[in-house]
């Protein structure tokens, strides 16, 4: 085992908890409809979350972000536990333009020429002179 890894464990272990809690956190949490907003319901001093505090709203609010609380506990390689935010991209997205960039422009072409072959012409509306509102 190198070090990097005997560093990782406890991490690890960590990070798993912390995705415990805030599962958790997002489960049990009071969702006010009058207001339209979600308020925790418990003390989640791992999360750095007080009881009362607004999780959710649908304006002039400040979203909870996992990668924040794990920066916030002073972890290093936050990348590794938390996938990319959609709006950047994320694995998806990293997918189709790294990994599959080759062979998606064979099945394109292949596909086309299997569509192209079996094509035939539309019967024309009204024999080709067009709707008639008469």
């Amino acid at each position: 085992m190198g070090v990097l890894e005997e560093k990782s464990k406890p991490q690890t272990k960590l990070v798993e908890e912390l995705k415990v809690e805030w599962k958790r956190l997002w489960k049990e949490r009071f969702d006010d409809k009058v207001r339209a907003e979600g308020i925790a319901n418990d003390d989640y001093s791992s999360l750095f979350v007080e009881k009362g505090t607004v999780i959710f709203a649908t304006r002039n609010f400040k979203s909870l972000n996992f990668e924040g609380i794990l920066k916030e506990h002073e972890m290093t390689d936050t990348y590794r536990f938390v996938s990319p935010v959609p709006g950047v991209g994320g694995w998806g997205k990293f997918i189709r333009n790294a990994v599959l960039q080759g062979r998606s422009g064979r099945r394109t072409r292949r596909a086309v020429g299997c569509f192209e072959e079996e094509k035939k012409p539309q019967q024309l509306k009204k024999g080709g002179r067009g709707w008639l509102h008469k």
